[in-house]
């Protein structure tokens, strides 16, 4: 396993790459609303990180994977490919999973988005769990902490909401390639003595589910749904570990931090 601890010339351009990938999620926050197509909210992302931000939109074309940012509603737990035919509708939740491609570094960040005003509770509080297990995680993020602290307070915390942590897919380093050593799993689970050093950077994503963690793999090979189809949440966020602490890469104007 090789961690790359980045200097402070490559933490500047991730960082740039980052701050653009949380651009995206912030501009395409008004094109939410039930009657849209996924396939809209793809386009319109794309159009924006290459003519606006002229950037490149990392998944597209990544291993094969069709299109440019991933859109996964309700019950997919990752990975979703947009469709014109997939038109969003009063009640729905949605993650898009944005990872941009700047100055040869990459930016990873996603986030739940609600669709309309009919969201039930147990979906709100499904996105509030996710969203809150990875600040819980990130709070405790500094030089010298070990790896395997990261899964156990998000496993804690989700399993203490009665929700699941979806165990199959994780965080991963990232700079100059996509996805770095290490791996950063949501629950607790042996890390191999590895501790946060200042200089790494990585992702934090917790996938969680309603009912059980059990998720499978769909005909398209890319599309992961949960096995009782009950609904998934997911948000991500890129991390430096600094010397004194953490900082977010990815954060939104809209994030109050003081969870």
């Amino acid at each position: 396993m090789k961690i790359l601890i980045k200097n402070s010339e490559e933490i500047k351009k991730i960082h740039k790459s980052c701050k653009l990938a949380a651009e995206v999620l912030e501009m395409i926050e008004t094109y939410i609303k039930p009657g849209i197509s996924t396939e809209e909210i793809n386009i319109i992302c794309h159009n924006y990180i290459t003519k606006i931000q002229k950037a490149i939109p990392a998944t597209l074309g990544y291993n094969g994977f069709p299109k440019s940012v991933c859109i996964s509603k309700n019950d997919i737990v990752c990975h979703g490919i947009s469709s014109k035919n997939d038109i969003l509708k009063n009640g729905d939740i949605i993650n898009i999973d944005v990872t941009i491609l700047y100055n040869n570094y990459y930016g990873d960040t996603s986030k739940m988005f609600f669709v309309g005003n009919k969201i039930s509770l147990k979906s709100k509080l499904l996105c509030l769990t996710a969203q809150k297990s990875l600040y819980k995680a990130i709070n405790i993020l500094k030089p010298g902490l070990r790896l395997y602290k990261i899964g156990q307070i998000i496993q804690k915390y989700v399993e203490s909401k009665n929700f699941s942590v979806v165990k199959n897919y994780c965080g991963h380093g990232i700079g100059k390639n996509f996805h770095e050593d290490p791996q950063i799993l949501h629950y607790n689970s042996y890390d191999y003595g590895i501790t946060l050093k200042s200089g790494m950077i990585f992702t934090i994503e917790p996938m969680i589910n309603i009912g059980n963690h059990n998720v499978y793999l769909t005909n398209d090979k890319w599309t992961v749904k949960t096995q009782d189809k009950t609904n998934s949440a997911q948000y991500e966020h890129t991390i430096l570990i600094n010397k004194s602490g953490s900082e977010i890469l990815t954060i939104r104007k809209e994030e109050n931090l003081f969870y």
